[in-house]
């Protein structure tokens, strides 16, 4: 299992329940990565998608311990349950795609970490642990900076050194 995000300076992933910042090239890669796979997310990041709707061409695993089944989105009522579902896929073809409480829950049983770094302030509410202060994770890959959007932007890969089993 992988996680996938954009993380301003400070490390933050997000604002009132939404992005933080429209980036073109982020949206692309994110896009590119997951499509065909499977994503694992948060209640409030599956309201937080255009109409609720879960996102196109990915089975889309939902941590709603209160929510309702759906036919368009496989629900779980735990953790326990979602480690059972997500054990059904190979783990490369899985991306935790938030929120900051599914990033935190799952961090440790993530083997890479592929971050956008965004180099600007967000005013963020929600944050990812800064992976440049964790011992158990280095970076391994790191484009060069590219503008787009008037952002200055970096794709970075962090590998997990300690992973859990699920």
């Amino acid at each position: 299992m992988r996680a996938i995000l954009h993380a301003d300076k400070n490390w933050g992933i997000g604002k009132s329940n939404g992005l933080m910042f429209k980036i073109p090239a982020d949206m692309k890669f994110f896009k590119e990565t997951t499509t065909g796979n499977v994503v694992v997310m948060g209640s409030n990041t599956l309201k937080s998608f255009p109409n609720g709707k879960p996102l196109k061409d990915r089975l889309n695993i939902v941590l709603y311990p209160d929510g309702e089944e759906r036919e368009d989105c496989k629900i779980v009522r735990s953790v326990e349950e979602l480690f059972a579902e997500i054990k059904k896929y190979p783990p490369e073809k899985v991306f935790v795609v938030g929120g900051q409480m599914m990033y935190k829950t799952l961090l440790d049983y993530c083997t890479e970490v592929l971050v956008t770094k965004v180099d600007a302030a967000g005013d963020a509410d929600a944050f990812f642990e800064n992976l440049d202060e964790n011992k158990n994770f280095k970076l391994v890959y790191e484009s060069e900076p590219e503008i787009t959007n008037g952002y200055t932007i970096k794709f970075t890969t962090y590998k997990n050194l300690n992973v859990k089993e699920y």
